[in-house]
C-alpha cells in the first residue's frame, strides 16, 4: 500500500488546524493515560494502524501497562479499568460509531457522573479529534513505523 496525498505537505493550513486541535488537548485536564485510552480505543473501532501503533507507543512511554493496552478492545469483560475510564471508553465507543445510536443518555450520563461538564467536553473534543485524525490517515494509507 503506498501512502496518497500527504495532508500535513499539500494542505498546510488544514494540518495545521488538526494540529491546533491537538495542541489544545494538550492543555486540558484530562489524565494524560486516559487520552491515549480513548485514541488508542478509537483508533481500534476504526481500524487505523497508523493511530493504534502510534498511540500505544505514546501510552507505554505515559506507563500505560501492556496488559491493559492490549485488552481495550474487550474492555467491558475486564476489571483493568477504573469506573470513570470506562465511562469514557463506552462514550468513544458511542461517539465513534454515532451513526449506530447516537450518544444515549445512559452513556452521557455515566461520563457526566466521573466527569465535571468542562471534563465531558474535553473528553468529547478527544474523540471528535482522534476520529478527524483517523480519517484523514486511513484515506491517505498512513503506515505505521
Amino acid at each position: 500500500m503506498t501512502t496518497r496525498t500527504v495532508i500535513a505537505k499539500e494542505l498546510p493550513n488544514a494540518y495545521q488546524a488538526m494540529m491546533g486541535l491537538e495542541k489544545y488537548l494538550g492543555t486540558t485536564s484530562l489524565d494524560k493515560s486516559l487520552k491515549e485510552l480513548i485514541k488508542i480505543r478509537a483508533s481500534q473501532i476504526n481500524g487505523c494502524a497508523f493511530c493504534i501503533n502510534m498511540h500505544a507507543k505514546d501510552a507505554r512511554a505515559l506507563g500505560e501497562t501492556e496488559q491493559r493496552i492490549y485488552a481495550l478492545s474487550a474492555w467491558r469483560d475486564t476489571n483493568f479499568f477504573t469506573p470513570a475510564e470506562r465511562a469514557a471508553l463506552a462514550l468513544t465507543e458511542s461517539m465513534t460509531l454515532i451513526t449506530k445510536e447516537h450518544v444515549p443518555d445512559a452513556i452521557y450520563d455515566e461520563a457526566a457522573r466521573h466527569f465535571d461538564s468542562k471534563q465531558v467536553g474535553e473528553i468529547i473534543m478527544a474523540i471528535v479529534t482522534i476520529n478527524a485524525w483517523n480519517r484523514i490517515a486511513i484515506s491517505t494509507n498512513m503506515m505505521p513505523e
